[in-house]
């Protein structure tokens, strides 16, 4: 009989659907809330509308793969997501692991043990406190008031600039590619060219460096993108 106590919604990415009809069923016997669906595109659109306690996610989808749903799940939400995949090297899993998974099970796998899995995803952490602020030196973002400062000076910041900067502050030290802050900050649909986030970058630098031409908090990745640095 399903736990009545048990009130967590669980999003099922699965593009087979002979094995996304039997995780929904069992786990809605199991008393949990579930969204299914095989495509990666709509489930990221499900995570971001519905923001479920815990996914289950296929590497292998159509469109958008499960790695990278993952990737851009990560720097948005803190869920537990836990992976599936037919292939069971140990490369795999660290690939898995490394894009943000919180577990890993190769199919195929016994009903019993992925329920374990996701009672101790459950069990962990709970969801870390909404961030308000980004501060780095003199440059500091008020998140909840969408107001970015220079010292004691606001910056007149377009929307796409703010999310631009917030999104390169949150990951300082790391490298983003172009494709990858197209994707979190235009959206996944969006069909323009990458030199829209190099415009940006230069527009974000006129206001944030004490020389442009010689950018010194958002720098040049070769070939791939762009890093910030305190």
């Amino acid at each position: 009989m399903p736990d009545p106590k048990k009130s967590q919604s669980i999003l099922v990415v699965e593009d087979d659907e002979t094995l996304r009809q039997t995780l929904v069923y069992n786990l809605q016997v199991e008393g949990y809330d579930v969204t299914a669906t095989g495509d990666g595109q709509a489930g990221l659109e499900l995570a971001r509308t519905q923001t479920p306690d815990l996914i289950i996610l296929d590497v292998m989808l159509p469109g958008l793969d499960g790695l990278s749903m993952c990737r851009i799940l990560r720097r948005e939400m803190d869920v537990p997501i836990i992976m599936l995949t037919a292939r069971s090297s140990e490369v795999d899993k660290i690939i898995g692991l490394d894009s943000g998974a919180d577990d890993y099970i190769t199919k195929p796998f016994g009903l019993g043990e992925l329920f374990a899995r996701v009672r101790a995803a459950l069990r962990r952490k709970p969801k870390s406190a909404v961030l308000e602020r980004l501060q780095s030196d003199d440059l500091s973002l008020d998140l909840v008031g969408r107001k970015a400062y220079k010292g004691d000076s606001e910056l007149n910041l377009s929307h796409k600039e703010f999310d631009l900067l917030a999104e390169l502050m949150q990951n300082e030290g790391m490298v983003l590619s172009r494709d990858l802050l197209l994707t979190k900050i235009w959206g996944y649909d969006y069909h323009g060219e990458s030199r829209t986030v190099d415009v940006h970058i230069r527009w974000l630098r006129e206001k944030i460096e004490e020389n442009p031409s010689k950018p010194q908090r958002i720098t040049t990745v070769r070939s791939i993108g762009y890093r910030f640095e305190s």
